[in-house]
């Protein structure tokens, strides 16, 4: 009786193993539907699914904590959940680690004083930011972080939310504070429409210039109340941010929380185009350039008041229009 007790459990082990497999493969294929991707071989698409089911383990132990309140945050399987983290990097990072610049040049924001800051901003419900775009496989980040606040200034000026090229800089990482030199000495920045994002040679031309850049401003390095008063005033500020963590890739939704993160160590450049509170925890509400699939719609909120966490408020500027 014991052997066969012990047979019947092991068969139905055996089935529950098949049915797993089963509905793996399954959301496996649903995924690959959804996301519109295919591979070039057998052995590509082998190893794809085998990042797939490592990530798939990542975000269903990440969201358990969550279901039980250990985690501020939900992680979900995104556009990019079939590349491994350091993969992921090198196709949508700045193309290494951002490199401080001199900004001797630069005015520096300067703290307000007798002023009361809203609770929240969302810059998105006043008209100062365009969707969310795409920096496809190219370390341009800091150039659609440097245009969206550009965009965001040239709407406080003209009342008129313009969608700015982010063409003519290079794939190869960079600095907001140098996109604004560049804006600023060929003497202003295109169209999205007439300068499209596309690989290959530059292509400015002068005569197509819809905006302009006299320089920047700087907010003291490490300092969340000054970044918070600009953001709460001028509007969306260009940040730089530590983004190399495997749960910022699979972001979902929520407060992103990640003490490990670095707040010196910056390789990712966005957009901070908001702040508020959720469920108790102050965040900062942040555009990406990684298309409206990553994320919650392309933004995620990350943790605010929190020591600097991920370095939002180590470099950041905006431009002065």
């Amino acid at each position: 009786m014991l052997c066969r007790a012990v047979q019947v459990t092991m068969n139905r082990v055996f089935v529950l193993l098949v049915l797993v497999v089963a509905a793996n493969a399954l959301d496996w294929e649903s995924w690959k539907a959804k996301h519109g991707k295919s591979y070039k071989g057998r052995g590509e698409e082998v190893l794809r699914k085998r990042v797939w089911e490592s990530n798939l383990q990542i975000v269903q132990q990440h969201n358990a904590l969550a279901d039980q309140g250990q985690a501020s945050y939900r992680l979900g399987m995104n556009v990019y959940a079939d590349l491994y983290n350091e993969e992921f990097m090198a196709l949508k990072g700045t193309g290494g680690l951002l490199q401080a610049k001199d900004k001797s040049s630069a005015s520096t924001f300067q703290p307000l004083v007798g002023v009361t800051l809203p609770t929240s901003v969302d810059w998105r419900n006043q008209g100062y930011v365009t969707p969310v775009k795409d920096q496809g496989q190219c370390g341009s980040c800091w150039s659609f972080s440097a245009t969206g606040s550009l965009e965001g200034q040239h709407f406080a000026k003209t009342g008129n939310l313009l969608s700015l090229s982010t063409g003519n800089y290079g794939c190869n990482g960079g600095l907001m504070e140098s996109a604004y030199d560049y804006i600023k000495g060929v003497g202003g920045v295109e169209l999205e429409s007439a300068y499209p994002y596309t690989d290959g040679r530059c292509k400015f031309d002068r005569s197509k210039v819809v905006a302009t850049c006299k320089g920047y401003v700087v907010i003291p390095a490490g300092d969340e109340q000054a970044l918070m008063q600009a953001v709460g005033t001028i509007g969306p500020v260009a940040v730089s941010i530590d983004a190399s963590g495997y749960s910022f890739q699979l972001y979902e939704s929520g407060v992103y929380d990640y003490p490990r993160c670095s707040s010196t160590y910056l390789d990712h450049g966005v957009l901070a185009a908001g702040y508020g509170t959720e469920g108790g925890k102050n965040y900062w509400l942040v555009k990406n350039s990684w298309g409206p699939g990553w994320g919650d719609q392309g933004y995620i909120k990350m943790s605010k008041d929190k020591n600097n966490q991920c370095g939002i408020a180590t470099d950041s500027c905006y431009p002065l229009v």
